[in-house]
């Protein structure tokens, strides 16, 4: 007869643990997938906000197709989408996994990558979502929130010296990492500064279509006319 599973507590803190990591995950996947800019096209307008402009579903696309408000709205419930992601990672793990047994600041992480991944790639949208700049402000600006501030508060000064959101977009992303290491040095833990390079990483890479117009010189500014 086998033994309790009580009587390996190793096995048992493992299988908690495991199960703590897969519900976080999960859940802020699902909120991070919310695709606020869609829906609220969709409600309002009665548009596929895909079918304009870049056809992204971020703020950025929902402002150039005209409609500034459902933009702004966007872009807020996008932050919030992503705040409210981190906050519910690091309470998931304190309720599921008591006794510190998942570092509350991997648990941000964790949901931090996952929320960000959740709004880049909706299941609701057969994978196609938006680029993660609000999102990822918002993850950030619960767990970092130094180096998100001083991140988004560079991609406002080189969106108003070029007047460019992508270029503002990818500088601020990049910096993001550089900004958390310069605030909390050594004292995050490795799986938290990994996180933060991946969300870095993924937020510039899906601008791999601005890239090539910033490098041809096609990239669109506000103010200009037509739509790229």
């Amino acid at each position: 007869m086998d033994p309790p599973l009580d009587s390996h507590p190793h096995l048992l803190h493992s299988l908690v643990v495991f199960l703590a990591i897969v519900i976080i995950a999960a859940a802020a996947y699902l909120l991070g997938s919310i695709p606020f800019g869609y829906l609220l096209v969709r409600v309002f307008r009665s548009q596929d906000i895909r079918s304009v402009g870049s056809g992204n579903i971020g703020a950025t696309n929902v402002i150039r197709s005209g409609a500034k408000g459902l933009g702004g709205a966007t872009f807020v419930l996008d932050v919030l989408k992503g705040c409210s992601a981190v906050w519910l990672g690091a309470y998931l793990a304190s309720k599921l996994a008591p006794g510190n047994l998942i570092d509350p600041r991997n648990a941000e992480a964790l949901a931090a990558l996952c929320a960000v991944l959740g709004h880049m790639f909706p299941v609701w949208l057969n994978f196609r979502g938006g680029k993660g700049v609000a999102t990822g402000f918002g993850v950030f600006l619960v767990a970092a929130p130094w180096a998100a501030l001083s991140a988004i508060g560079l991609f406002f000064a080189v969106l108003a010296i070029g007047r460019v959101v992508a270029l503002g977009s990818i500088i601020g992303a990049a910096s993001f990492p550089v900004f958390a290491w310069m605030y909390s040095g050594k004292a995050a833990p490795a799986f938290f500064v990994a996180v933060q390079f991946a969300v870095a990483l993924l937020i510039i890479l899906k601008h791999h279509q601005n890239i090539r117009r910033l490098l041809s010189g096609t990239e669109s500014r506000i103010g200009a006319k037509k739509l790229a």
